[in-house]
């Protein structure tokens, strides 16, 4: 026999109706008997917050207090939990959730951008307050990899964590390969469609993936969270060449967020990653994200799912609800805030690894001789040389300049090397532009 449930439900305040929070409500509508059943408590939306009161949103909301202010629900005595879906890293979800947290109520975020720029502060009051502070939607989507670094990883040392963290820029990369279209084009047809935004920068620029992996550096490394450690590059480089050089090659590009513990430190990056076409994020198209674990118990463990959504990132939302509802609670960040470090960072210049480097060479005799020369004074050993694609012609200062587009591909070698040997070679005055560098993961 079934315990009974308990004479007072769950009450939630959402702050935020948009994509998410709507499929917050409708499953918890929709399922509202099998999560009373599972959770042993009626959960209910007893107040709401957003923009626009007024609009039709096509949702049932029952008896919910409307808030026209988000920080007077946070602290309202109609609601038990807050959960904000506002975004942003500043107010007012910073001070809606302070607000929530000061008032002894727990606070469920899909806010990456808030938990990266004040998450040490939001988990030390939090866990001074003795309630949860949850934000299981705030990186990978629909995929569980906060719990898992969380709970179920308990026991292991992690040594790495990397993934495909954004699904614009996945979206984008896979299109320009399986229909050759080129960066431009693939960027205004991801707007047209709604997977990019108006403004692009936070997912083309790396800035999204950054925020992500520098909430799930914390969790796997028990550090604190430091977004200015983070090396980030972006998409916008990257040339339908590339793509095409890339897949002969047996590689696809990727926009990786990168976690690593070295001998010099947490190396944390964001930046275009060739991976081989046998590897598991190579599979990975389309706005799918995918995350890949490495520790020393469990091994190599890659998860991969819908990394945004409506219905995935609400599917984030409601564990971290059930999690309330039954009583979880635990350190934010894996361990105490007390007990975070700050990691010790390392340079990216101490980056070791093969790179794949583009080059527009001026068509002239001792150029190529002049590039290998560079190299071997770094003692970067070369893998393979290969010329593909047309020759360019540039008008210079009276005459004609023809290049013509050269693909080096090293052996491993380290960044700072790497990048003293381009600037060595631009300064010989060989090269057409500026040199495209793509690192490259084997393992």
């Amino acid at each position: 026999m079934s315990n009974p449930l308990p004479h007072t439900p769950l009450r939630l305040g959402i702050a935020g109706l948009g994509t998410v929070g709507a499929s917050v409500i409708n499953i918890l509508h929709g399922k509202a008997d099998v999560l009373a059943a599972e959770l042993g408590r009626v959960i209910t939306v007893a107040a709401v917050c957003a923009r626009e009161p007024g609009k039709d949103r096509g949702l049932d909301l029952g008896n919910a207090f409307w808030f026209a202010d988000p920080v007077e629900m946070a602290q309202s005595s109609e609601i038990d939990v807050f959960v904000e879906l506002m975004g942003g890293a500043g107010n007012p979800a910073k001070a809606a959730v302070e607000a929530a947290l000061n008032a002894g109520k727990s606070v469920i975020t899909a806010n990456k951008a808030l938990l990266a720029a004040h998450g040490q502060s939001l988990a030390a009051l939090a866990e001074s307050k003795n309630v949860a502070l949850l934000y299981e939607a705030s990186a990978a989507g629909g995929i569980p990899v906060i719990k898992i670094l969380r709970e179920a990883l308990a026991g292991n040392a992690v040594t790495k964590v990397s993934g495909i963290l954004n699904g614009t820029c996945n979206y984008m990369l896979t299109r320009m390969e399986i229909e050759n279209l080129d960066f431009a084009t693939c960027l205004s047809e991801a707007q047209r469609l709604g997977y990019a935004e108006a403004d692009p920068t936070a997912d083309i620029g790396g800035f999204d993936t950054a925020n992500k992996i520098a909430i799930l550096t914390s969790l796997a490394f028990g550090t604190k969270i430091d977004v200015d450690a983070i090396y980030i590059e972006g998409i916008a480089s990257i040339t339908s060449l590339d793509i095409k050089m890339t897949d002969e090659l047996g590689y696809r590009i990727k926009l990786l967020g990168v976690a690593e513990r070295t001998p010099a430190g947490i190396e944390q990056r964001v930046h275009p990653t060739m991976v081989p076409k046998t590897s598991p994020l190579a599979q990975v198209m389309g706005v799918t994200n995918a995350v890949t674990i490495d520790a020393d118990a469990v091994g190599q463990l890659t998860l991969i799912g819908p990394g945004a959504g409506g219905d995935a990132t609400a599917s984030a939302v409601i564990g971290d609800i059930a999690e309330v509802a039954k009583g979880l609670t635990g350190p934010v960040f894996r361990l105490p805030s007390t007990q975070l470090e700050r990691a010790p960072r390392a340079a990216m210049q101490r980056h070791e690894g093969g790179y794949y480097v583009r080059l527009n060479v001026h068509d002239k005799k001792g150029a190529f001789a002049a590039i290998a020369a560079r190299m071997a004074q770094m003692n970067i050993s070369l893998e393979s040389i290969l010329q593909k694609g047309n020759k360019n012609t540039t008008k210079g200062t009276g005459l004609a300049i023809v290049s013509v587009p050269v693909i080096l591909i090293t052996h491993a070698t380290t960044e700072a090397a790497i990048r003293e040997a381009l600037e060595n070679i631009s300064s010989d005055g060989v090269l057409d532009g500026s040199p495209q560098v793509i690192r490259i993961e084997r393992g």
